[in-house]
C-alpha cells in the first residue's frame, strides 16, 4: 500500500462482516485509524486486535446504525479519539439491512426497520458527518446502495426501493456539500456473496440456482477496493457513482 490516507480518521458502519469488515483492513493497511461501528461486539474486537497486531489504530463503538443516540454517540467517540487525531475525515455508510422478495411476496412486518436502518439511520448519520465535514472544509462520505437500487428486482423489490432512496439522499447531499470541499461517492454492488444473503433470507432456491448463471461472484474485498480508489483521488477529483458487479451478471 502507498499510505495515502496516514493521518487521516475514517468510520466505517456494519465494520463487523463483509464489505465494512474488508473496508476498515484496506483503510487501516493504507495508514487511516479506523472506527469500527456495528452492533456485534466480538466481532469488532476480533476485528480490531487484528489492525492492531498489524500496526494499526482502531477504536471500536457498539451500536445500532438505526438509533440515532447511538449515531450521534459514534460520532462523539470518534471525534474525542485521540489517538485518531481528535476528528474524522471519512466515514463509509455502510450498514444496513436486506430483504428477500417483492412487494407481493416480502415480509411486510420487516419493511419498517428496513427503512429505519437503511434510509433514516444513513440519512441522520450523513447529516451530523456532512455538518461537521463543511465545517472543517474537507472529508469525504461513502455510502452503500446497491445495483437493485438502480436496476430493480422483483426478488428483493423492497430492499431496493430503500437503496433507491439512499442513493437520492446521497446525491443530494453532494450538491449541498460540494462547493465545501467535501466529496460524496454512492458505491452500488453487484451480487456479494457474504453472510448478507443468510440474514436477509435468501437461500440456495431463491438465491443460489438464481444466480449460478452469472459464474463467479464478487468477494466482499473487491468492493473495498474501489472504496479505497475513490478515497485516493486526487481532493478536486470526486467520482460521484460507481456500480461494482461480477463480470458475468446480466441482471439487475
Amino acid at each position: 500500500m502507498s499510505n495515502q490516507l496516514t493521518g487521516k480518521t475514517a468510520i466505517v458502519t456494519g465494520a463487523s462482516s463483509g464489505i465494512g469488515r474488508a473496508t476498515a483492513l484496506a483503510l487501516a493497511r493504507d495508514g487511516a485509524a479506523v472506527v469500527l461501528f456495528a452492533r456485534r461486539e466480538e466481532r469488532l474486537t476480533e476485528l480490531a486486535t487484528e489492525i492492531t497486531a498489524a500496526g494499526g489504530k482502531a477504536l471500536t463503538v457498539t451500536g445500532d446504525a438505526g438509533n440515532e443516540t447511538d449515531i450521534d454517540r459514534l460520532l462523539a467517540r470518534a471525534v474525542g479519539w485521540s489517538d485518531g487525531g481528535g476528528r474524522y475525515d471519512i466515514v463509509v455508510a455502510n450498514a444496513g439491512r436486506g430483504l428477500a422478495g417483492g412487494i407481493l411476496n416480502s415480509d411486510e412486518a420487516a419493511w419498517q426497520e428496513i427503512y429505519r436502518t437503511n434510509v433514516l439511520g444513513v440519512a441522520r448519520l450523513l447529516r451530523r458527518a456532512g455538518q461537521y465535514l463543511v465545517g472543517r472544509r474537507q472529508g469525504d462520505i461513502v455510502v452503500i446502495g446497491s445495483a437493485v437500487g438502480r436496476n430493480i428486482s422483483p426478488f428483493s423489490g423492497f430492499y431496493g426501493s430503500s437503496k433507491f432512496a439512499v442513493g437520492a439522499i446521497a446525491e443530494a447531499l453532494r450538491r449541498e456539500v460540494c462547493a465545501h470541499g467535501v466529496r460524496v461517492s454512492l458505491v452500488m454492488p453487484g451480487i456479494v456473496v457474504s453472510g448478507f444473503q443468510g440474514v436477509a433470507g435468501y437461500d440456495e432456491e431463491n438465491f443460489g440456482k438464481s444466480v449460478a448463471q452469472f459464474g463467479k461472484l464478487l468477494e466482499p474485498q473487491a468492493i473495498a477496493d474501489g472504496i479505497h480508489w475513490l478515497l485516493t483521488l486526487p481532493p478536486h477529483v470526486n467520482v460521484n457513482e460507481i456500480m461494482i458487479r461480477p463480470t458475468g451478471q446480466t441482471f439487475p
